[in-house]
């Protein structure tokens, strides 16, 4: 299917298909990382409302899944595994209390070594989408094969509702 097709149920059929494509891409605990990701963080973390935050074991758990769908380093799971229960927890409670203002609030876990703005917006995705989309490599890739040069860090200065326009017009 091609970015600019306008065919809202092709659209729907590539969604309803999402489930089979991550099976078939055979990577060893991708489906299982998958559902933790976009099913449980994201109630774990809104049950903690007023207050949101993550654990360093549920971002561990973010890394090796945003690592297992794209390149694999090895380093960063490492790193973001050694941080101390309450840096994650202070860091992720700014964080959230900075939103909407996206910049601001990958700048608070970006202070966490090991993660980057790409993964920052993972965080955030994860308990906002509609205010901050995660910056995957497909959209990178996708973007750049369409003649825009950004990056996870351009998305955090743009906010996500120019990100959606940005998406919506790449689709079109």
């Amino acid at each position: 299917m091609e970015l600019k097709v306008s065919d809202v149920n092709q659209w729907k059929a590539a969604l309803s298909a999402y489930d089979s494509r991550i099976q078939s891409l055979n990577k060893p605990d991708l489906a299982s990382l998958d559902h933790f990701y976009t099913k449980q963080l994201p109630s774990i973390i809104h049950k903690r409302n007023p207050n949101p935050y993550i654990t360093t074991p549920e971002l561990s758990n973010l890394m090796k899944w945003k690592l297992t769908r794209g390149k694999w380093r090895p380093r960063l799971l490492d790193f973001v595994s050694a941080i101390d229960e309450e840096t994650v927890k202070a860091a992720s409670e700014k964080a959230f209390k900075a939103l909407p203002e996206v910049s601001k609030a990958v700048s608070e876990l970006t202070v966490l070594k090991g993660v980057g703005p790409a993964t920052a917006s993972a965080v955030l995705a994860a308990y906002a989408p509609d205010v901050a989309p995660f910056m995957s490599d497909e959209v990178r890739i996708i973007s750049y094969n369409l003649g825009f040069k950004m990056c996870a860090s351009h998305v955090a200065m743009m906010g996500s509702h120019r990100v959606l326009r940005f998406s919506d017009a790449c689709i079109r």
